[in-house]
């Protein structure tokens, strides 16, 4: 259940004991011990702000609720059921029709198709002078997504955002560090200082091992959006934050390598729950209610540390903070970030300093309506259909659970009760002997059972039909031919399943505009702005050509070196379609190209490798360019024929060969 918060949720923030110092020297020199009056002013803001956000959100935790019981595909027996279990472990009880996760698992696969592919993010130079840069940054982000495993991300995005009706995340930009083996070459002297030779050594060392972008998922139910704002404009809004959760060990070591952060020992002398008043389990992901004994166990071994991380346009001079350059004096709004552990601790407070000057957070909403902070989700409009197909289901269930019970009318006077209630086959029934040579007739009578969920299962697939028509995820995106004893013509097929993927086609292009776009300038700009050292990439693909002719002996074994100096241009991305290899393809392209191959004018008009490059990509070929001939050695020769003069004439006059000088005339 959602949080019931009171009153003024401040009033309710357990008050910090500050007469404990670590001695932190913090940023700017300001006072941010806890406590102090800049630290508790922020404490305020971030928590009230946070409050704001989450009585709007949670409202919606009771929908969601339902949805993620549909997806678990859980459904709590009651006592009846229970005592027939109890009874026979084998009869079937209550369950979840698992047709909304079928529609689900349909519109996530077609998107982890339509975006999952290399490059997941494309650049383009706004100019000539910008274009093998934007080249470089597309193949170093490209090779961030692969070390960080985006699709992983970008797969949550999506499911999300079908079933809650978002799906949002915060790309950031991460530095992993350990320990790296140096090699070095240590000259060796003699008694006079002279070297006399090297020694070839190998020492480790503390180091960076990697930087680049990374995306983190922000679970729906702790996102914490500006409510005055629809779910598309979370850009324009004041403020927008998340919950998030990390051990008191990862956030000391955090402290140790980025100096944005402190404070974070103060946690420590924490003797209360290191949790926020808004971290409960409101989903309901957990039917079975594991998550109270594993908080239970990690706050006594892990000491996981709830933080809510809200970037907000604040005025620094109000809150004793100092301007950047632009405004020295702090007299204007600033986009800050600002990260509040445990409800009582501020262990992070800088300026959101980022190029690109955005909110860190995209959010994946294809089924929004232009207004509204939640949307109703693809799945929410389809449960009123799920929880009756649920229901037809059951009762058919229960009615043949209840009819495969035999149920008699006996007369107890006529009849020995101990067998007839014997549960085993070949049993024999034993009269009373008042009735002894009078017969078995009207002794035991089979009662009259009709089944009136007989038609339940036809009717089932009906509301399924109707799902499938909603949701765009038809027997034919599943992989399923369409039920019914008529035979299917191709066109018939081809048909329906194009007008199946236009609705799919049409959710991807809105996920390209809404999500995929900010994270891909994010990406861009951050990777501009923060990489700190040279990065060696993989040049291959529709780039390598191009690459390999503006650095020649710089690329060796496919790698390039690159420092930021080589990708400060000016980039647009480049967004995708939403069409999936293989979704737009149809026979109409493959008799177009024998057309042209058979036609000199359209053989002389159009280039025919573009064309045979476009169909190989539209039936799913990743990297033809890999196949493309690239040195004049690869290149076949020209077959040249000789012809006698006359013949060359006659040629000529009827225009089927020209000189060579005047081949542009």
């Amino acid at each position: 259940m959602p949080a019931l918060i009171t009153g003024n949720p401040y009033s309710q923030m357990p008050a910090f004991d500050n007469r404990i110092s670590m001695g932190y020297s913090y940023p700017n020199g300001v006072n941010l011990t806890p406590g102090s009056v800049v630290h508790e002013k922020i404490r305020s803001e971030v928590f009230n702000k946070a409050h704001q956000s989450y009585r709007v959100i949670s409202k919606r935790f009771p929908s969601w609720n339902q949805i993620d019981e549909t997806l678990t595909v859980y459904m709590p027996i009651d006592q009846e059921e229970a005592d027939v279990k109890k009874k026979d472990e084998r009869k079937p009880v209550s369950i979840v029709v698992p047709y909304s996760y079928a529609q689900l698992e349909t519109i996530v696969t077609y998107l982890v198709s339509a975006f999952c592919q290399d490059p997941i993010f494309r650049f383009e130079g706004t100019g000539p002078e910008d274009t093998i840069g934007a080249n470089l940054l597309e193949l170093l982000v490209q090779s961030q997504c692969n070390r960080f495993k985006m699709g992983i991300a970008l797969h949550t995005m999506f499911r999300d955002a079908i079933a809650y009706g978002i799906g949002p995340v915060a790309p950031y930009w991460q530095q992993i560090w350990g320990k790296k083996v140096v090699k070095d070459n240590s000259p060796i002297f003699d008694l006079f200082g002279k070297e006399i030779s090297r020694r070839k050594e190998a020492r480790i060392e503390d180091a960076m091992l990697y930087e680049g972008n990374n995306l983190v998922n922000i679970d729906p139910y702790r996102f914490m959006p500006d409510p005055n704002y629809g779910i598309q404009d979370v850009q324009k809004g004041e403020f927008v934050g998340w919950v998030d959760t990390k051990s008191l060990m990862d956030l000391i070591n955090l402290e140790r390598r980025d100096e944005d952060y402190f404070n974070v020992k103060y946690l420590k002398t924490l003797t209360s729950r290191r949790s926020t008043l808004f971290r409960f389990d409101d989903s309901g992901r957990d039917p079975y209610g594991t998550t109270r004994d594993r908080w239970a166990i990690s706050e006594q071994y892990s000491k996981p540390v709830d933080m809510i991380n809200m970037v907000t346009k604040i005025i620094p001079k109000e809150y004793n903070l100092p301007g950047d350059e632009g405004n020295p004096n702090g007299e204007y709004s600033e986009k800050w970030l600002f990260t509040l552990a445990a409800d009582q601790v501020v262990i992070r407070a800088k300026p959101l300093g980022l190029n690109h000057n955005m909110y860190p957070v995209a959010v994946c909403a294809p089924d929004y309506d232009g207004r509204t902070i939640t949307p109703i989700s693809r799945l929410e409009t389809i449960y009123g259909l799920q929880e009756t197909l649920n229901f037809m289901f059951n009762s058919h269930i229960a009615n043949v659970r209840k009819a495969v019970n035999d149920m008699l009318v006996v007369d107890p006077y006529l009849v020995n009760m101990n067998d007839l209630k014997d549960p085993q086959p070949g049993k024999l029934i034993r009269l009373r002997r008042s009735a002894w040579g009078h017969g078995t007739k009207d002794v035991v009578t089979q009662l009259k059972v009709t089944d009136v969920t007989a038609n339940n299962i036809n009717d089932g697939e009906r509301i399924m039909s109707i799902m499938e028509r909603v949701s765009a995820a038809t027997y034919n995106m599943m992989g399923i031919m369409r039920p019914g004893s008529e035979r299917r013509s191709a066109a018939e097929f081809e048909g329906t399943q194009n007008s199946a993927m236009n609705r799919l086609e049409r959710i991807a292009k809105v996920i390209g505009l809404q999500a995929m776009q900010d994270i891909g300038y994010m990406f861009g700009s951050q990777t501009q702005q923060l990489m700190s050292e040279e990065t060696a990439i993989k040049i291959t693909g529709q780039w390598e050509k191009t690459l390999r002719g503006e650095y020649g002996d710089s690329v060796k074994n496919n790698r390039l070196n690159v420092n930021p100096y080589d990708i400060a241009v000016d980039f647009d991305v480049m967004v995708r379609d939403g069409s999936v290899p293989g979704g737009n393809f149809s026979q109409a392209w493959v008799q177009m190209f024998q057309a042209i191959g058979s036609s000199p004018i359209l053989a002389s008009r159009l280039d025919v490798f573009r064309i045979f490059k476009h169909i190989a990509r539209n039936l799913g070929a990743k990297d033809i360019e890999d196949f493309e001939l690239r040195t004049p050695q690869q290149v076949p020769p020209v077959q040249a024929n000789v012809m006698p003069d006359e013949e060359v004439q006659r040629q000529a006059q009827a225009g089927n060969i020209v000189p060579i000088g005047g081949a542009n005339g």
